[in-house]
């Protein structure tokens, strides 16, 4: 019998490559709702130096999203930014705010930017 080989694990702080990380399929995929929003109003959580809370335009409604991308970003700067959103995600608590939908953003340990868009867009609208 031979043995599958081990792929070693890629040093601390490292994305491993696309080739080592896990599959899904299709279906799995189709349940992410990924939406555009537009950032209305952005505040730092008190006590975090990676939080921000962030009131977003989807389109049809506003939600309020807890984004840990304070280190690269001041609030300020975010309004009026269109971004990308999982708009289906499960709303959680981080340090006791309700975030209501995820920014996504590139990255590992520390922030590198957000996804964004080169053409006009709407809030609200899908993103595929």
């Amino acid at each position: 019998m031979s043995e599958t080989p081990t792929i070693p694990a890629p040093p601390v702080g490292q994305t491993p490559p696309a080739s080592q990380t896990v599959q899904i399929g299709i279906e799995d995929f189709a349940k992410v709702e990924l939406r555009v929003g537009k950032v209305l109003a952005a505040e730092r959580v008190p006590k975090s130096s990676k939080l921000l809370k962030l009131q977003v335009d989807l389109g049809t409604e506003t939600r309020q999203i807890v984004a840990g991308i304070g280190t690269k970003y001041e609030p300020e700067a975010l309004i009026g930014r269109f971004v990308a959103v999982v708009a289906n995600l499960k709303p959680a608590k981080l340090m006791g705010i309700e975030s209501q939908g995820m920014i996504l953003a590139a990255g590992d340990k520390e922030v590198a930017g957000l996804i964004g868009f080169s053409e006009p867009v709407q809030p609200g609208m899908k993103i595929k």
